[in-house]
């Protein structure tokens, strides 16, 4: 298996287990509707362990365009690989919400509320203040990628054989935490997509899939998960290469 096909398994992974959470959550008539706000931060924390454990010694377990971006600002990833891996991380995320509909798809039928079926596939705004919603992604992304740093001990090329022995299958274990914590933490104002495909696949396969009653999928946001993220990343690999690579 080669890093690309290995970013396009970890990143639907991802998106199964995430958006699925998500789904169980919030759709009607699931044994863990209602079950709350914790329920959704943990079953995201266990899906990034799980597709960091699966993919992690083939491509790095990137599964996140940010981290991807985050990685080569600070050298530690070549450029020439950004954009497939990118590529590979969108359709991942694609592919694993169209599961997740098919998983739920008789939920999907008997739930009448439309902004209720959206939230299964892509993050949105408690209070809708777009300047204030960038900085939260970027602040919660900052904590993710300058996490990433010290977890991984970066020195050098993180995909394939180098994520093998700088951190092993064990660091999908801190980074799994690393995300719970943002989500109990950070994730109340806008969801903490933290992750542009995490939030972009999915926001284009509830734009395309037959849901019955789905709404809009509310693309004048969409921008946000993606740009704040980004920058959250940039920032964090900028400071992490000012301290001296710790």
């Amino acid at each position: 298996m080669n890093s690309f096909v290995a970013e396009i398994i970890g990143t639907m992974i991802l998106i199964i287990l995430g958006d699925g959470v998500v789904a169980n959550v919030v759709l009607n008539k699931n044994k863990g509707q209602g079950s709350g706000w914790i329920v959704i931060t943990a079953g995201w924390g266990m899906a990034v362990f799980t597709a960091v454990y699966t993919v992690g010694a083939i491509s790095g377990a990137h599964i996140n365009p940010a981290v991807t971006i985050g990685l080569a600002v600070a050298g530690a990833f070549p450029w020439g690989q950004v954009g497939p891996y990118i590529v590979a991380q969108v359709i991942g995320a694609f592919i694993g919400a169209v599961i997740v509909f098919v998983a739920y798809y008789d939920h999907f039928k008997a739930t009448e509320d439309a902004g209720g079926k959206l939230a299964v596939f892509s993050t949105g705004p408690a209070i809708r203040n777009i300047p204030m919603n960038v900085v939260t992604e970027i602040i919660g992304t900052f904590m993710l990628m300058f996490g990433v740093f010290g977890i991984k001990g970066v020195t050098g090329d993180m995909s394939g054989a180098a994520f093998a022995m700088n951190m092993g299958a064990l660091g999908a274990i801190p980074v799994a935490l690393l995300v719970f914590s943002i989500g109990m933490s950070l994730g109340g104002p806008t969801g903490y997509a933290i992750n542009p495909a995490r939030d972009l696949g999915p926001r284009i396969a509830h734009a395309v899939l037959p849901i019955p009653g789905k709404g809009d999928s509310d693309w004048g946001y969409s921008w946000v998960p993606v740009v704040g993220p980004v920058i959250g990343a940039v920032i964090a690999a900028v400071l992490y290469m000012a301290l001296g690579k710790f």
